[in-house]
Parts: C-alpha cells; structure tokens; sequence
C-alpha cells in the first residue's frame, strides 16, 4: 500500500511565521542583585580656597627674578628683587643717627643724676633717642620691602612686570593662586538638608578631561537656606596630586550619602511613567500555540504522520507597577514589584501594551 505524504501541514506553517514576524521586537535587561549608591549631582567651577595679587609696598628698578609662570612657591619665598642700594643707604643712616641719640641719652642720663641738666633737656634727649630708633625700625622696613615675597603658598598664574621695570607702590607683580585644596560650590534644593552632611565622599568629573573622576569631600554646609532661591550652599573639596584640575574648569558634582549593597537594579531606560505611576515591562511566557489540526488523506490512504519540532514558546510583554528606590547613573533601584531573574524590557517599551507578543533580539540581556 503506498503511503502519501500530506499536504495540509503548510498552512499551519505559514500561521506560524506570520505569528512570529507580527510579534514587536524588543531588548531585555535582567534584574539583578548589585550595590547602587544614593547621591545627588550639582555642577559648579573649579575655584582656589585661596589668590591674591603679590604687590609692591615701595619703588624701585626690578633687578631679578625668582620665579615664573607656573611654578609653585610657599608662603614667604622671595619671588623678585628691588634695587635695594637706596634702602640700604637709609639703613646706614638711620643707624648712625640712633648710635648719636644713644650717646646723648647716656650723657643726659650721668648729668641728671648729678642734676647738672634741667629735666626738660633730660627728657628732649630721651625722645630723640626712641624718634631714632623708630626712624632706623622703618629704614630696615623699607629695606625689606625690597625683597618681593610669596604672601600665600600657591601657583604663579601670572607674571605682570620685566626686569628692568620701575615698580611703584602698590603696584601687582604676580597673581599667586592657592590650589590645595580647590573648591565647587553647590546651591542645593531644600529638600536635601537632611541628607548632606560634612565629611560625604564626593566624586568630580570636569568637561575638560572626560572620562576622569576626581575624589573629595563635602567640606562645610551653610546653616542657612536663601529664601529667595530656596537653596543652600554646600562647598566641597579637592586635593588634586596630579594637578590635572585647575581653577575654572567647569564640572559635575556626586555626592554619595548612602550606599545598599545588595539591592535589586534594573537600567533606568526600562522605567515607564504613566498616570503618575512608575511601571515596567516585563517579558514572561504566554499561552502555549495550539496544536495544528491532524492532515486528512484520500479516503483508503494511509497519512503519514508528520514530525515537526516543538514550537518556541509565546513571549509577551506585561505591565508591572513597581516602586523604585536609589538611583544611581543609568541604575536604578526596585523597591517592590520585581524579582531577581526577571527581564524587563529597556528598547521597544513605547511600541508594546499589556500582553502584546514580543520577539526578545538575541543580543538583549
């Protein structure tokens, strides 16, 4: 007896793969256990703690220089030389002149006792001897002055004058900027008072060198909150040993003040917001295919029965409420509403509704 072979398998085949290519293709992320820190992010400038113009406080013809643009220098080293020759001068003088005063002084003192000179010429000399002496004190002051000192330790951002230049009083000869530590003002919103305190760790990345995080450290909190902005300073701090920062630079702020080690995360993009609810998508199996109908032969023919492999299961996108808690970058943290293994659906979420069939892509998570 010949056996024929059926030929009604081929609709059912067709059902199929016009199933499968109307289901929405999607990207899937798996909810896992991971740490995820609760932060806040501010942006703000690079500002030294401390800068100054380094002055003169007499005149004279620039004859050295000490230092240059970009060299560091501590409080009190000699950064330029005035033409001193004149101070020097007026030193030698008003030395000379209180030795005199000294003198007279001791004589008045001997006649005095003696009283061989009236009081008043007693006390005449002894008011010339401390106007020297406060003359020969300023003399030594001005002599000083010659000698160009760093007021703050620092960096040399900037060299004003050349050797050779006549210097006036007052006159700026550097621009000393204090780096260690540099400081980010923050103007934080009220409502994170209660969470910021002094000593968080805080981390820094600047426009200017991407890709780089940079330690510090919340350094004081103002006790006030401005009415008007409804916002708080908080400054913090940076101690740069590469010197990589430098004031100016533009950058982001995370202050970290919590951290839960063991917390069920998801990628932010799969989080939805709809009627003032946070959802999600999550992938689960649906309602098996039904079973293709048996092919039916010529009467008095034997069918053949048909092998075919088991079909793929029905995946289907269902809404989920969820509570979410920190976030973290592009982390953020569930609450209530998932569980650990479940996959959730982070590209092609705006395409699918409550039970709407999804092809997961291969190179989703």
């Amino acid at each position: 007896m010949l056996l024929a072979a059926c030929g009604g398998g081929q609709p059912a085949a067709d059902k199929e793969a016009a199933a499968a290519s109307a289901r929405i293709p999607v990207e899937a992320a798996v909810a896992s256990r991971a740490p995820i820190a609760a932060s806040y992010s501010g942006t703000g400038t690079l500002e030294a703690q401390g800068e100054t113009d380094v002055v003169s406080k007499t005149s004279g013809v620039l004859l050295k220089l000490y230092v240059e643009e970009g060299m560091r220098v501590q409080k009190g080293q000699l950064l330029a030389q005035l033409d001193d020759a004149g101070a020097r001068a007026s030193v030698a003088q008003s030395l000379a002149q209180m030795r005199k005063a000294e003198a007279t002084y001791a004589r008045a003192e001997r006649a005095i006792k003696q009283q061989l000179i009236p009081r008043a010429e007693y006390d005449q000399d002894k008011y010339d001897l401390e106007t020297q002496r406060a003359a020969y004190e300023g003399a030594k002051l001005q002599l000083a002055y010659t000698r160009i000192e760093a007021p703050i330790s620092g960096v040399i951002s900037r060299r004003m004058v050349k050797i050779g230049n006549l210097i006036q009083p007052n006159q700026a000869l550097f621009h000393i900027v204090d780096m260690e530590p540099l400081q980010v003002t923050l103007n934080v919103p009220e409502r994170e008072l209660g969470t910021l305190k002094a000593g968080q760790p805080v981390k820094l990345a600047v426009d200017a060198l991407p890709g780089e995080a940079f330690p510090g450290s919340v350094a004081r909190i103002a006790p006030v909150v401005d009415a008007s902005s409804g916002t708080f300073r908080v400054t913090c701090e940076f101690r740069d040993d590469t010197h990589a920062l430098k004031p100016g630079m533009f950058g982001r702020v995370d202050v970290v003040y919590d951290q839960r080690r063991d917390a069920l995360v998801i990628p932010r993009a799969a989080l939805i917001e709809e009627d003032g609810e946070t959802a999600v998508f999550v992938v689960e199996r649906g309602a098996p295919p039904k079973p293709a109908a048996p092919a039916k032969g010529k009467p008095g023919e034997a069918v053949a029965a048909e092998t075919k492999p088991p079909a793929a299961p029905v995946l289907v996108a269902k809404r989920r409420a969820v509570k979410i808690g920190y976030a973290d970058g592009s982390r953020v943290e569930i609450r209530e509403g998932l569980a650990p293994g479940d996959r959730v659906i982070t590209i092609g979420r705006n395409a699918v509704r409550d039970g709407t069939e999804v092809q997961v892509l291969e190179n989703a998570q």
